[in-house]
């Protein structure tokens, strides 16, 4: 295994994608940036930002936020981010791990209105916050020591 490895996460949306590192440990989880693009269809620059960030930290995976429906069903969105993920695959031969992000959001709005971010401010940092909480949860819940072999 390479020194410094990182796990990815991102919180993939139809403007923006929000994405967020581990540390070397996969500990935690810190927020890196928010993508932004002109159209939802137009995705070869996002994924290229993702393919630099990759090289510049070492990340062996992603965990990409699957937006299911609150009753647990999948919605349009789910379809859209599986086509994204079959992409980021294509671009990254990395492996790419879905993870419920239900919640994700409204937590992501919460935190920042209990540490002062004013509402007008939310939209600024939302995305980067809910790829935090993605990636935090999935360090949380999973057993890390098959990512850490690369599985």
């Amino acid at each position: 295994m390479a020194v410094n490895t990182r796990i990815m996460g991102l919180d993939f949306g139809s403007k923006t994608v929000g994405v967020a590192l581990s540390d070397p440990l996969f500990l935690t989880a810190q927020g890196k940036e928010i993508i932004r693009r002109e159209k939802p269809t137009k995705l070869r620059q996002t994924l290229s930002r993702i393919e630099d960030i990759i090289k510049e930290n070492n990340v062996i995976r992603i965990v990409l936020g699957y937006p299911m429906e609150e009753d647990g069903t999948e919605g349009e969105r789910c379809q859209k981010t599986l086509e994204f993920k079959e992409m980021l695959e294509k671009r990254t031969a990395l492996p790419v791990d879905l993870f419920d992000e239900r919640y994700t959001t409204v937590i992501a709005h919460r935190t920042m209105e209990e540490t002062g971010v004013s509402k007008r401010e939310h939209k600024e940092y939302v995305d980067e916050i809910a790829a935090m909480l993605i990636l935090q949860s999935y360090l949380d819940r999973e057993d890390l020591s098959r990512v850490s072999e690369g599985k």
